[in-house]
This record gives C-alpha cells, structure tokens and sequence, in this order.
C-alpha cells in the first residue's frame, strides 16, 4: 500500500509544493488553451485549463486585450460540448474576461439559448453572465425573460434573476423599477432565498422614497415574510423607518416596535438576535424597552453555540457603554464566559464586567482577570487595560488594587501598543486621582529601567519631569532618572538630561545635586546630550549656589511654545547673521499652512500672485509681502490672519472664483482669485461687486480691479473694508463678478476690440467668529491652563439642543470659535455619553485664550455644555462666552 506523501502532524510550511496552481505561468496556460479547439473535446482537461485561467485573473494577472480576446473567442468553441461541469467553467470565464460590447455578440445567441433551456442550472447561470456582460441595449431585448425568470418555480432560476437585478440597478435602474410587479410577487414566494433576495431588490428600488420605504414595512410587517434571512432584512428595514421617524407624538410610543419585540418570540435564532440588536440600538432607548431584549440576549450567553454566546455579548457590551445598569442581571452568565475556549467572548465578557460591575465586585474580578490575561493576544489585552482604566475613574477608592494590577502586567512581555496603552491608564489615573500620584510614578519609575522602547521611556521621563518635583519628596526620583543618562542610547539620555534639569529648575534644594549630574553629562559621546546639559547649566545658574530659578527662566525652558516647531524651523533656516538677535516672537504662529488653491485646467501650474511660492515661507508671510505692496493696503498694519481659499462656483462653471479672507485688526480685505475656464474669451476690467447690507458693521474702503484676465491665467481682485479696531465683526456679503467679455480668436489668439458688459453672480461670503481667531497649540494643555490663572477666568454653562451624538456637539464648538484641539480631545469615542474637549488659539490683539469644553448627552439626546475660558484679557473671555451664546 502507498505511503502518504506528508503526515497529517509535519511541519506544514512547504505545504505550498503541493499546490495544484504553484509556478504556473500565463504563457505557458495560454499555450494549453489551444485544446479548447480540439475536434474532440476533453471536457476534464478543458476545465482544467479554465481553472488555471480562472487563478491567474484571481491573483491579479493582467491579459492583454489580443490574449483576452483570442481566450474568448476559444471558450465560446466549448458550448458545443454537453457536459455539464465544463459548462459551469464556461458561464465562469466569461464573466471573468468580461469581453467588449462588439464581443459579447459573439456568445449571446449561446447565452439566450440556455436561458430558455429545460436544465434549470444552465437557465440560472445563463441569466447571471448575460446581466453581467450585457449592455441597456441588449437588456431591453432579454427583459422580458427575466421578468419571467424572477417569478419561475424554481428557486434557483428565480434567485439568480433577483441577484442579477441587484447588480443591475447600479447601471440600469429605469429598466429594473420596471420589474416592481413581478419583484412583488417573489416577495410572496415560499422559497427562502427568493424572498430574502426579492425583498432586498425592492427595498432597493424604493429606497429614495420614504414614503414608499414606509409602506412596505408596514404590509410586511403582518407576517408575510417567512424565510429567516427576509425577516432579519426586514428588521433592519424597520429600524431604518423608525430612526426616520421618531416617536408617535400623541402617544410617545415607537411605531413598529411591538413588531420588533414580537420577533423576539421567533423560532429562528438569526431572527431573535437582529431583533435583540435592533431594540437596543434604538436612539434614546429606554430601560422599559430594553428589557425584553436584554432577556433574550441573556439566554444567549449560557447557548451551545458558540456564535450566539459571541453575538450576545459583544451586544450586551455596546449596551453596557450606555445602560449599564440594565445589563447588571446579566454579570453572573458573562462571569461564567470568562473561561470559555473562544478568548474574544472571554474579552468582551471581562470589559462587560468591567463596565457593569459595582465597587465591591472589583477585587474579585481582577483575581479572575489576573489569570487570564496571559492566555489572550495583545490586542484582546488593550481592550481591558482601557475597560480597567474606566473602572478605576468610575471607583478612585479603587485605586490601588487596579494600579498594582496595571503595574504587574506592565512588567509582563508584550509589544509597544499594549505597553503603550498600559503606560497611557497609568498617565491618566495620576492625573485624574491625586492619591494615585506616589505610586503611579514609581511603577512608571521602576518600567523605564527596563524597558525596550524609546519612545515610552522618553514619554516617561518627560511626565516625570512634570509630576515629580510637585511631589512630596521629588529626591527619589533622582536615581531613577540618572540611571538613564548612563544606560540608556541618545535619545533617552537627552530626555533625562531635560527631566534632571526641570527637577532642578523647580525644587531648589536639589540644584546643587542635580548640577553635578548635569556636569557629568558634559562628557557624553553624543552632541545633542552636551549641548542640552550646557544649555541648562549656563541657564540655571551651574555655579552651584541655591537661589531661586527666575520665572522667565521656567518659562523659557519648560513653558509651551506658542509657535508652531515646522515654523520656527522655517524661519531659523531664513535668518541671516546680524548685529540684531532673532526674534521668536516674528515666527508665523498659524498651525500649519494651507496652499492657496485655484480652480485651473488639468496640467496647468497656477501662476502670478494667487500661487507664492510652496517653500518655507508661510502663508502669511507670502500675503502680508503681497498686501503690504499694494499701496491701497499698505497703511493697513500687520496682517492677522488669512483664512484658507472659499469657493463661491462650483465646480466646471465657465469662470472659476475663490476667495481669502485677510484680517487686520481695523480692516478685512478680501482677496477673489479668479480663472477665466474659457479659452474663446479675454475678460477686461474685472472687479466683484459687494453689497454689504448684511454686514453692518463693515464700510467699503477701497477696492482694486483686475484690468485682464486670459484663459487659464489666475488674476486677483481686492475689495477691502474697514471695521471697528480689535473687534470681531461678522456679517454677509453677496459677490456679483462684473466684467467685459471679448471674443478670442483661437487661430490668431488675438481678442476682438469691442466687448460686451456681463456679469456672474457668485456665492454668499460670511465673515465669522471663528476668522479673528488663530489655531496656536500648546504642547501641555494643563500646564499652561495653570500658569494662566483664574483672574480672567469666565465660566457658563449651554444647552446645545438635541444632537444624534456627542462628536457632532463637539465639531460643531471647534468650527464656531475657530480653536485648535490639544491633546487629541477632539476625538469623541463611539456612544460616549460625557466628554472634554481642550482648545487653545490667539485671539485679534494677540491674546492668548484657553477653553475647556465639557460636554454631557442625556436620555433626550440633549447635549449639555459647560464652557470656562482663560485669557489674558477679561473683555476677550467674555468675547468668547458672547460668540457661544450668540450661535
């Protein structure tokens, strides 16, 4: 007897050898084809052949138009064989090659033939490669086959009608809406696929209707639908309809809810689940209506299966993020699933658990945590470390426990992400649970001396740099920090050489130690340790003596940096050696520039001043050198700030105008960057016509036309208004580009003499808020919250109304003050129900302003606000409060 050429325990890596398709080539398959033509067919061989054609298309092999064409032409030799595989090989390759409209006719003939054929697989397939390949010419012809198809005996000739609708109604949707009538009747069908897949045909037809999507689910909803898959569509349908709907006003019932809780009864467990999902995410569902499905999803969890045992927590786990305590009946089922086999509904028990649970459960979740944990991937592990995080802001009394937890598993192997995320909850307990303070940073203390990372340890080392001189004995964190500058590679050695010398900066009596340590790292082998070490002793004083650290030193050494690092790089590299100094205060503050953009011609380099040039010099700089030379603009002071180019055309219009709003702190001077997109004409004496009445507080000063404007040249045209001085005013502006239009002669490129007045109307303009404020970070939010004060602080509290969530409350703030988010808040995490977001910016006058936003969604959908500003100015931070109330 023969032996196995490979046991079912070997190592498995060459098991690629033993792969049919291994090596082939496209020359070489191409090359066998031939036998497609042999008088005598070998149906096996040829099904051979088209399956090797059939694998190199699937990996991506390209075939050139001749190679396709010529396979083609080949397969269609293969419809006079009858054997059956090889016909379903056929119907395969060619919706595969998908052959060219002067092609197709070639097959078709073969195509309708087996569409009328009395072998029910041959009619199914035949129907699925003619839509596939057909174009609304030939489909007009086949229509009337494939009405009847849809509504044929057999299922299998009636799916394939209904599927290939489906495809159809993206290319041809006037010819599918034809077939409602008989899409109508499949839905009645027994067959299960038939009416799953007619329901989805007809959703799909009316979908652009409300009304008509609304009266469907209405006739479905009284128990028609008997195939399992239908129902589970016809759920989602429902859910769609009660979303759009809202509440009955009389009543405050959900229309189609008793629907929804009726499917809970059902006797297919597809069915019971789309049910159970759809009631909870209901918009403001209540705990009354949450409940039947809650039940439901219980008995899921103890199920055999483990599919619904998945399903039903990860459900009850976005519940939990929301309802917490209509999931609490559930925690003694989901304690029992933190040792099933499958680790991800382990994990989503575990963070359901954790979010559920109360105070008293908390020890003896992390004994049964503590044990699995070294059984689940490091992606599984984020997951809890983020549920545990939560947990402890929720209990602070808790503190210890599940700091010693997260310290314990930090010491663990695993990679940068799950260290990463574990060293972020640490962070954030500190900073958030002052009693955590102590221990947090020793457990931090005790990672960095032996951890793999450079980018933790310096992240470390920096939040120890901050936190630890406020600490009641900031000495013990000495060593820790000097153990770096003598182990660790370069980057980590500058980092603990910056963090020695804000211990030092901060705590006086350590200067002297700490100056000792600093002259040590003079001798270091790389520059940037020595220049930092050199840096701070000349500084903080190196000569020993205890004195208190100047203020202006502090802030010089550690103070957040109001100018963007990308624009003090820029304009270091622009300085040039003088007796005067460089002065940090001249650097561009905006965040980041944004090109000035134009509409223009494919292939066509803007040109002229609407394009400065892309290097390193900011926008800004680019305008105020532009305004400052047009003598119209050039008493105006010091530009403040340039928005990003606006569209007011849209897009393919004959004439293409956007425009720059330039603030001054007494003027606004807009800038319209039009193009001409019509090479038979030459525009002359262009100029925008502004009507100002809605912008009250604006008085037109001066304006600047533009004499010509060829095709495909951008020109500029300024309209400049006066305002009061450091005032923020809005208003609207309509735009009417004015101008004489001349015929050009394509031959000679020369314009007519005479021309013709007309006019474009353009869009509106608003002048906002949010335009007399700069996007300046800060590099630690809190510490320049602090370093603020409170004297110029203004606290008040909004209701925004009713919100689908918190992101959209939260957006919504951001793009009405025209502030820059910090520390990454303005990212709201899915179903959250509370958030803060952190802004900073500099207001006209160049006044710095700090805002933190609280945010809170209730049962309602309302959103709540609470808004506290610190400026350096009070009349700015009421300014702020007044902008927020106004809108």
């Amino acid at each position: 007897m023969a032996q196995p050429l490979i046991k079912k325990d070997d190592d498995r890596d060459d098991e690629a050898d033993y792969s049919p398709f291994l090596g082939i080539e496209k020359g070489a398959v191409l090359q066998e084809a031939r036998v497609f033509h042999d008088p005598q067919l070998d149906p096996r061989r040829c099904s051979q052949v088209i399956t090797k054609l059939l694998y190199l298309l699937n990996q991506g092999e390209t075939f050139t138009k001749v190679e396709a064409t010529e396979v083609f032409f080949a397969v269609t030799k293969l419809f006079q064989s009858r054997d059956t595989g090889l016909r379903r090989m056929v119907y395969l390759i060619i919706k595969e090659l998908s052959p060219s409209s002067d092609e197709v006719i070639i097959v078709t003939s073969s195509l309708m033939k087996d569409m009328n054929s009395k072998t029910d697989m041959y009619r199914a397939n035949a129907i699925r490669v003619l839509c596939r390949i057909t174009d609304g010419t030939l489909l007009t012809q086949i229509e009337r086959y494939l009405k009847q198809a849809i509504v044929d005996k057999n299922p299998v000739v009636a799916s394939a009608a209904l599927v290939s609708g489906i495809h159809l109604l993206q290319t041809n949707p006037e010819i599918v809406k034809r077939w409602s009538n008989e899409v109508q009747e499949a839905v009645q069908s027994r067959a299960a696929l038939v009416q799953f897949h007619a329901l989805a045909l007809l959703h799909q037809i009316r979908q652009n209707d409300r009304l008509a999507v609304s009266k469907l689910v209405t006739s479905l909803t009284r128990g028609t639908v008997r195939s399992p898959l239908a129902q589970c569509l016809l759920i989602r349908y429902t859910s769609q309809v009660i979303r759009e709907s809202g509440n009955n006003p009389q009543t405050g019932d959900r229309p189609f809810y008793d629907y929804l809780e009726g499917c809970l009864r059902h006797k297919a467990e597809m069915v019971i689940f789309e049910a159970a999902r759809a009631i909870t995410e209901l918009n403001g569902v209540t705990s009354r209506e949450l409940s039947p499905a809650i039940t439901v999803l219980q008995l899921f969890l103890s199920s055999s299966k483990p599919v619904l045992r998945f399903a039903a927590v990860r459900t009850l786990n976005k519940v939990a993020m929301t309802h917490p305590m209509a999931v609490t009946n559930c925690n003694i089922d989901m304690e029992s699933l933190i040792s099933d086999q499958n680790r991800s509904i382990a994990t989503l028990a575990i963070t359901t658990l954790l979010k559920t649970g109360n105070e008293s459960s908390v020890d003896r979740l992390m004994k049964q945590i503590t044990n699995f944990m070294s059984d689940i991937a490091d992606e599984f592990k984020i997951v809890v470390v983020e549920a545990i995080r939560s947990l402890c802001l929720k209990f602070p009394l808790k503190y210890r426990s599940l700091m010693n937890f997260l310290s314990n598993i930090l010491r663990e192997e695993g990679g940068f992400e799950y260290k990463k995320a574990i060293v972020d909850s640490i962070v954030i307990l500190i900073r958030d649970i002052p009693d955590a303070k102590e221990n947090g940073l020793l457990h931090l203390c005790e990672f960095i001396e032996d951890c793999e990372f450079t980018y933790l340890s310096t992240q470390i080392l920096h939040f120890l740099g901050i936190e630890g001189p406020k600490t009641a004995d900031p000495s013990k964190y000495i060593r820790y920090i000097y153990n770096r500058v003598i182990l660790e590679n370069a980057t980590v050695r500058a980092a603990a050489v910056s963090t020695l010398a804000k211990f030092g900066a901060m705590v006086d009596s350590l200067k002297p130690r700490i100056f000792v340590l600093l002259r040590r790292c003079l001798f270091d082998s790389d520059d940037e340790v020595r220049d930092r070490a050199t840096l701070y002793l000349q500084t903080l004083g190196g000569d020993g003596s205890v004195v208190e650290t100047d203020i202006e030193v502090k802030e010089f050494l550690f103070g957040s940096l109001d100018a963007p690092l990308v624009n003090l790089e820029t304009s270091l590299k622009n300085y040039e050696a003088t007796d005067e100094p460089f002065d940090i205060n001249a650097v561009p503050k905006e965040v980041k520039s944004q090109p000035l953009a134009e509409k223009k011609a494919p292939g066509k380099k803007p040109t002229g001043l609407s394009a400065p040039p892309t290097g390193p010099t900011s926008d800004v700089d680019a305008y105020e050198k532009m305004l400052s030379s047009i003598p119209e603009f050039a008493n105006f002071g010091k530009l403040f700030k340039s928005s990003a180019p606006i569209e007011l055309t849209e897009a393919e219009t004959e004439y293409a105008v956007n425009v720059v709003k330039h603030i001054f702190d007494g003027h606004v001077v807009l800038q319209y960057n039009c193009t001409n997109t019509i090479p038979e004409q030459l525009l002359e004496n262009v100029v925008v016509i502004v009507d100002a009445s809605e912008a009250e507080e604006f008085t037109e000063v001066a304006s600047k036309p533009l004499k010509s404007l060829p095709y495909d040249v951008p020109g500029q045209t300024y309209v400049a208004f006066q305002k009061p001085d450091g005032v923020p005013a809005t208003g609207k502006f309509s735009n009417i580009l004015r101008f004489i239009v001349k015929e050009v002669d394509l031959s000679t490129g020369e314009a007519e003499e005479d021309g013709v007045e007309d006019e474009y109307h353009l869009e509106d303009l608003e002048v906002v808020a949010a335009d007399y404020m700069l996007k300046v970070g800060v590099s630690n939010f809190r510490n320049a919250w602090e370093s603020m004060g409170a004297d110029c602080e203004r606290v008040d509290e909004y209701g925004l109304g009713p919100r689908e969530c918190l992101a959209e409350a939260v957006n919504a703030v951001i793009n009405l003050l025209g502030m820059q988010p910090c520390e990454g808040t303005e990212v709201v995490p899915s179903n959250s129900r509370s958030h803060t977001c952190l802004l900073s910016g500099i207001y006209i006058g160049n006044v710095k302003v700090l805002v933190r936003l609280q945010f809170g969604l209730d049962a309602n959908r309302e959103v709540a606000m609470k808004l506290a500003v610190r400026s350096e100015d009070e009349a700015v931070s009421d300014a702020i409060h007044e902008i927020v109330a106004s809108s």
